[in-house]
């Protein structure tokens, strides 16, 4: 009997565990807001539907896997709005994954941090999260959360401000990010998928958390390329959105999704993962 993926707000992180998952054995239904995307993830063979606008009641009894992608808004979590009652009432789920971010253990001066820190976000965005996750935790569902760290991935990357000369080393003293390859929250998605754990909790980045300077010098450098100029913060042009991702500092453990889930980081660090980025777009 196949395995039914509904996947709520099927974006870049899901599409990622949607190429993992054998098409004999699963089906996947998907809901976007485009329609435009709608009609290519029906030729890629998804069940793909308009949503908001329909209503999910049935989509919600045939699933026996959940994925929600979307993050909350000023209202909360836009899912567990319209979906919480045909989820608790779902016959078939065997596995929920709720994607939240690190951003929900807040500013740690660049300290270790793991999922058994208290929660203690100091931005409305990571506050958001944190209540959603608190929200999702209320309902009787098999339960699994993912807190991802900054994702990158093919078309996502430093590559192109390099190359056109936008890239900018804003420097902050102490100032440590965790990052995370798509194509690992993938793996670590479907690590979880294949061994659930209801109400475990999972830390989804890399082993190198480090200052957000060095990986566009890293990059500079693995084209070939002027290393950008440093820019201290306080002389920093910023929107409030980015000057916001300054705010914390932290470095995410992932040990738990090694020891438990037995994952192996297909890039470890941002070196190797933004050297698989560069060689393939060189193939393209």
């Amino acid at each position: 009997m196949k395995k039914i993926l509904l996947s709520l707000g099927h974006g870049y992180s899901a599409q990622a565990l949607a190429r993992l998952l054998p098409r004999d054995e699963w089906d996947i239904i998907a809901t976007t807001r485009d329609a435009e995307k709608a009609a290519r993830l029906r030729d890629e063979g998804v069940e793909a539907i308009l949503w908001p606008g329909t209503d999910l009641t049935p989509y919600c009894e045939r699933a026996t896997h959940v994925l929600a992608s979307i993050a909350p808004g000023p209202e909360g979590d836009p899912v567990l709005r319209e979906v919480a009652a045909p989820l608790r009432a779902a016959p078939n789920l065997i596995w929920v994954g709720y994607l939240s971010t690190t951003g929900v253990y807040g500013d740690h001066q660049g300290g270790w941090v793991d999922e058994d820190t208290p929660l203690t976000p100091s931005t409305r965005r990571g506050m958001a999260r944190k209540q959603a996750e608190l929200a999702w935790g209320s309902f009787d569902l098999p339960l699994h959360i993912f807190r991802l760290a900054g994702i990158y991935g093919p078309g996502r990357g430093p590559f192109s401000k390099v190359r056109k000369g936008t890239a900018r080393r804003i420097i902050k003293e102490n100032q440590l990010f965790s990052r995370i390859h798509v194509d690992d929250i993938a793996q670590v998605l479907l690590a979880s998928i294949n061994h659930p754990r209801p109400g475990a909790v999972y830390n989804v980045c890399d082993d190198d958390p480090a200052p957000p300077q060095d990986v566009i010098a890293h990059a500079a450098e693995l084209l070939n390329l002027p290393i950008p100029p440093a820019i201290p913060i306080e002389e920093a042009e910023m929107s409030p959105m980015a000057r916001s991702f300054y705010a914390e500092s932290k470095k995410v453990r992932n040990d738990l999704i090694k020891d438990e889930l037995g994952v192996e980081l297909l890039y470890p660090t941002y070196r190797q993962g933004l050297a698989a980025l560069l060689a393939a777009e060189e193939k393209q």
